[in-house]
């Protein structure tokens, strides 16, 4: 009789999602919806105390909310991604700005730097989309000094784009195996992640705003240009785009607090500060 140690364990294939997940958030515009997320960079910031002269990396930078907070600081920031893209966008506005950057091609799982190289690492809505929590997590410890801080904004599942996200994998299931992003968004696995080497972990849940014309303006907008809606919409036939667009509509017009002139979606967000031991 076959016991349950002789059923075979699927190992995600870490390397093959992590190349899809690059060209998706390579696909659209995430910086179309990015600039709007700016006050989330600016919170975080101030959160982990940013101070002029330290020395701080954005891991997962998009088109470089945490990086524009932390350079207006006067920090010494160096901003990563793995979308060369997105950093050329994050390029162009600290520039516009006057703001000196040093921008690095990079994978949030393998980072290109020695031990302990930061006072401050940070990540706005990133590093949760990594698909091997634990390692990036690891990563973004072993960057930073002792007594360094981390700081990282993620959606909660609870919220808006947590659940716009379930709306999502039940048009177009994700990858086997995989945890979800939004668990990022719970103390519970951010203290699983980085509880064994931390001092401190604060914890608050934060509110960002969506504001957009109307729900019709905010399907156009993710569905053009943020790159896990464009995949998905991408992926179905009309039938299935109708349908996705049915149940994104309701979610909006369920959260809607714009009383009519526009839309209004009030978004849950973890911001986390820790300190490293």
């Amino acid at each position: 009789m076959s016991s349950v140690l002789d059923t075979p364990v699927t190992t995600p294939d870490f390397a093959a999602i992590k190349k899809r997940q690059q060209a998706t958030w390579a696909s659209g515009d995430y910086s179309v919806v990015g600039t709007t997320l700016q006050i989330i960079g600016e919170s975080l910031a101030e959160a982990v105390d940013v101070c002029a002269g330290e020395s701080v990396l954005d891991v997962a930078a998009g088109n470089g909310n945490a990086t524009l907070a932390a350079a207006r600081r006067f920090a010494d920031v160096t901003s990563t991604d793995y979308v060369p893209a997105l950093l050329n966008k994050a390029r162009e506005r600290a520039q516009a700005e006057g703001l000196s950057v040093q921008f690095r091609e990079a994978d949030a799982e393998e980072l290109p730097f020695e031990d302990a190289s930061f006072d401050v690492v940070l990540s706005t809505l990133g590093s949760m989309f990594t698909p091997d929590h634990a390692r990036t997590a690891q990563e973004m410890l072993r960057v930073v000094r002792t007594g360094g801080r981390i700081g990282v904004a993620s959606w909660t599942p609870e919220g808006f784009i947590g659940r716009l996200f379930k709306i999502i994998g039940a048009h177009v299931p994700p990858p086997a195996g995989v945890k979800s992003p939004a668990l990022w968004g719970t103390k519970a696995h951010i203290t699983e992640l980085f509880g064994a080497k931390a001092t401190s972990i604060r914890c608050e849940r934060r509110i960002f705003k969506f504001r957009y014309r109307s729900a019709a303006h905010f399907l156009e907008v993710f569905r053009d240009y943020y790159g896990p809606t464009h995949k998905a919409f991408a992926a179905l036939d009309a039938n299935g785009k109708q349908a996705l667009e049915r149940d994104v509509t309701a979610l909006l017009q369920q959260l809607d607090i714009g009383g009519g002139s526009s839309l209004v979606v009030p978004s849950e967000y973890l911001e986390v500060v820790i300190t490293k031991r």
